[in-house]
């Protein structure tokens, strides 16, 4: 039973401290996050797709 108070009391001052920080600091850390966070193809399957992705693309402009 302690481990669900300490949860409780835990998620109580992560909710206290979002709630008083300003909502302009809290809209750039969410855009800063957002900005660090790699591409959704490298972080769901690798440089594998991203590479074959960039020859292709260098293909098809040496045709042109």
């Amino acid at each position: 039973m302690a481990k669900g108070e300490e949860y409780v009391k835990y998620m109580a001052e992560q909710f206290v401290a979002y709630i008083e920080t300003p909502r302009e600091e809290r809209k750039q850390t969410r855009t800063s996050a957002k900005a660090r966070r790699e591409p959704w193809l490298t972080r769901w399957f690798g440089w594998g797709p991203v590479s074959i992705m960039l020859w292709w693309r260098g293909r098809t402009e040496r045709h042109r």
